[in-house]
């Protein structure tokens, strides 16, 4: 191979018994050197490696670890302090160690694999999976500069160069592992502690929030707009960065948001430049569950991601917002078989260390490529796979202060265990509402004052409403309903449901606060596609595709190509989340019209046009802004221009803005409790009324009231998804009060944001006529103005 690795001598700890309780699991710094420790119950031999570089070298000092009756392997090593890179070898029962063997050779090899599936090979160098930061991925285009590529991470039989696959020493190329100073939450901003019922989400990836050239020029786009007088301008050696999205926290607070949630920020396999097959956009293949990715970050020294991280926590802490993050536990970027062969995978950590441990297997040793589809599932029957799991997200919590997490997948946490071959991978898809490591993660949330939201589906099932008590989920059934009823589908029932909070699935679970109501998240449309596109246009060329996946079936309308006609739907969505019971979550750029150009599915397009284009903010046609990524490439528009009072005002965004601030200023459309089915008292009523008033909706009407009756304050919602106008009848506001128009989603109102400051809006009274496709709120106050 092009490296010089050859074996350095090796300095050996006296091999002594360390008691379970002496260290955690991981690399910990401390006055006196480094505590190591790595689970690895089938090992009969664990090498630690120190190396001088990250890449290119070989080791200079080994250390042997003593084994604990409990399956881990620790060490103290004096002498090493931040920044040390570390590397491991492991053997076990198909590899025994052998006196004769050196990094590179076949000394001792019995088989690819040991009869419990384990892949133990020496060959291998892999980093702790409880590392703090590693080194870089496996597709790190540094490789090509070494003369070779990720295959080399590979074990089995074949031939490489002439040399078996299994031979190849990675210990130059390997991801190593960094020991980093962990300075603890202590002194740091306290968590503002938001009650979840009070929630805005605002799902984002870090480089999308800043990553767009616009972001220098947030200062001039939203000069004008009230509430946004604090922004600041991101330096472009900031933008795309933990430090640039933390800088955009006035923004983000002015809009109405009370807390942004990460797309996975879990170090991930990328290369740095992108190159075709080694992109990951969203970061859904997690390579490292305590590390910070280091492409995110404007300090990419060793540690420099993690202080670069907890100050961005830090600064949405200090502006009184949260933090979540979009955790992938379900599955790892370790993949599954090369090729469909048992003997070939390209395992850098956990695999190496204990593969069935860490991951399902089938009987025949292969790993499962079931619930998730991406190659590996890990494997929730065992206690080491459920250990990581919570020491993950105690450490995100507790050191690096993070507020909440969503689980990718999370079904898959709470699978049955076992083994199956891929024709009894029936025997795997039950779901235990009871299982250990949900139920864990429930009280863990519970110590730590943190949220916790489950994706609530996998390829085997659908669990919405299926979680432990203490779990809150996203709510397909809410996006479903709404998307249908807001196209004209008529699905009364479950549309009143959805917007009532989903009773039926979440009313023993702690109230509605644990429905997460969304319509578009990032797997999917975006809001201004789905009012745009009959499908999905996922082929098209660069920057907005190609890309492949997404799904067929998108229940969207072009609205017939009506430009107005989309806007008003734009803000139909917007109105009917807003106001709905449960946690709305919204997508980065939805408040201004971003679009992706039909693309449903963008998981891999590291792209410009997929980022915030704050332009957009600037101006009544806001998809006809540039892309500013040089190619000449065009935003599709879909909207057209906004009957807006000047070209620089975008009426969306003022009424987005508006909606999240409402929530926030009235408690009847913030609640943690359902209340009953009649107007009074000191509960919030969600009342459904047939447009007449005089009876309920019936299933297939398009049309139909709301009355949020609470103590002290009401609301009358008028929802119209006919398409012609409906007239609908007030009832009396009481207590002395009128009824004044709040929002009007209809497309006359585009010149006043189809919006109005409380007390200023017309007073409506009896019959009032809704026109086609709109959402009318008034809301009760005094007759007078002011």
């Amino acid at each position: 191979m092009p490296v010089d690795s050859s074996a350095p001598s090796p300095f050996p700890l006296e091999q002594s018994t360390w008691a379970e309780a002496d260290w955690p699991l991981g690399t910990h710094l401390g006055p006196d050197g480094v505590t190591v420790a790595v689970c690895a119950p089938a090992a009969t031999r664990v090498q630690l490696e120190v190396y001088p570089e990250a890449l290119g070298a070989g080791a200079s000092a080994v250390f042997l670890p003593a084994r604990g009756a409990d399956g881990v392997w620790r060490a103290r090593i004096g002498g090493l302090g931040a920044g040390a890179l570390l590397g491991w070898r492991v053997w076990g029962p198909n590899w025994p160690f052998d006196e004769a063997w050196v990094p590179g050779s076949a000394a001792g090899f019995i088989a690819d694999l040991d009869e419990d599936g384990n892949r133990f090979n020496p060959n291998k160098v892999l980093f702790d999976p409880y590392s703090r930061e590693i080194t870089h991925s496996a597709f790190t285009d540094a490789l090509g500069e070494l003369g070779v590529n990720d295959g080399v991470l590979g074990t089995g039989g074949d031939l490489v160069d002439g040399v078996p696959r299994r031979q190849i020493d990675t210990g130059p190329y390997a991801p190593k592992g960094i020991v980093v100073e962990e300075t603890g939450a202590g002194g740091r901003i306290p968590k503002p502690r938001i009650p979840a019922e009070q929630a805005i989400i605002y799902e984002a990836g870090v480089r999308q929030l800043t990553g767009h050239p616009s972001a220098a020029r947030l200062s001039e786009l939203l000069a004008g707009e009230s509430g946004f007088e604090d922004v600041v301008d991101i330096p472009e050696e900031y933008r795309g960065t933990y430090r640039g999205a933390g800088m955009l926290a006035p923004y983000l607070k002015a809009a109405g948001v009370t807390t942004v949630e990460l797309l996975p920020v879990h170090e991930t396999n990328a290369s740095e430049s992108g190159r075709s097959g080694a992109t990951n956009s969203w970061g859904y293949m997690t390579l490292a569950f305590f590390a910070p990715s280091r492409r995110y970050a404007a300090d990419r020294s060793w540690g420099g991601p993690t202080r670069e991280f907890k100050e961005m926590v830090d600064a949405f802490h200090a502006a009184g917002m949260e933090v979540y993050l979009d955790v992938v536990y379900n599955h790892t970027a370790e993949g599954g078989n090369w090729n469909g062969e048992v003997t070939t995978t390209g395992f850098t950590s956990l695999g190496g260390f204990a593969t069935a441990e860490y991951y399902q297997l089938t009987r025949d040793k292969m790993l499962v490529d079931g619930a998730t589809g991406t190659s590996n599932q890990v494997n929730f029957s065992s206690p080491a796979a459920r250990q990581l799991v919570l020491d993950s997200l105690r450490y995100w919590c507790s050191q690096m202060g993070v507020d909440g997490f969503r689980f990718d997948l999370a079904t898959v946490l709470g699978r049955m265990p076992g083994e199956a071959e891929p024709d009894d991978w029936g025997n795997l898809k039950r779901f235990f509402s009871d299982h250990p490591l949900l139920t864990a993660i429930a009280e863990l949330a519970e110590q730590e004052h943190v949220e916790v939201i489950a994706e609530a589906w996998d390829l085997w099932g659908y669990e919405v409403g299926n979680f432990p008590r203490g779990w809150g989920e996203w709510n397909g059934r809410y996006r479903d309903a709404v998307r249908r009823f807001t196209k004209g589908d008529g699905n009364t029932g479950e549309f009143i449901d959805m917007v009532n909070g989903d009773y039926h699935h979440f009313a023993d679970n702690g109230g509605p606060q644990k429905s997460v109501n969304f319509i578009v998240a990032h797997d999917g449309f975006n809001m201004a596609d789905l009012v745009s596109y009959q499908a999905k246009v996922n082929d098209q060329p660069a920057p907005f595709g190609p890309s492949d996946g997404g799904s067929d079936d998108n229940m969207s309308w072009d609205s017939g190509g009506d430009q107005a006609l989309r806007r008003q739907r734009l803000r139909n969505l917007w109105a009917i989340l807003l106001l709905s019971r449960g946690v709305p979550m919204v997508v980065a750029g939805d408040e201004m019209g971003r679009t992706q150009n039909g693309n449903n599915n963008p998981w891999a397009l590291d792209t410009v046009a997929m980022l915030n284009n704050y332009a957009m903010v600037a101006t009544s046609a806001p998809q006809r802004v540039s892309v500013e990524d040089g190619s000449g490439a065009a935003y599709h528009d879909n909207l057209g221009a906004f009957d807006s009072e000047s070209a620089r005002v975008n009426p969306l965004f003022r009424f987005a803005t508006f909606l999240m601030r409402l929530r926030h200023e009235h408690p009847a459309l913030h609640q943690a409790n359902w209340g009953d089915d009649q107007v009074g008292g000191d509960d919030v009523s969600y009342l459904f009324r047939a447009p007449d008033g005089a009876g309920s909706p019936q299933e297939g009407d398009r049309a139909l009231a709301v009355h949020i009756d609470a103590p002290g304050e009401a609301f009358w919602v008028m929802v119209n998804m006919a398409g012609e106008s409906v007239d609908f009848q007030l009832p009396e506001a009481g207590g002395g009060r009128v009824w004044r128009r709040l929002v009007d989603t209809a497309a006359w109102a585009e010149r006043e944001s189809n919006c109005w400051r409380e007390g200023t809006g017309e007073v409506l009274s009896g019959r009032q006529s809704v026109a086609a496709w709109s959402v009318v709120v008034c809301l009760a106050g005094p007759p007078a103005q002011g």
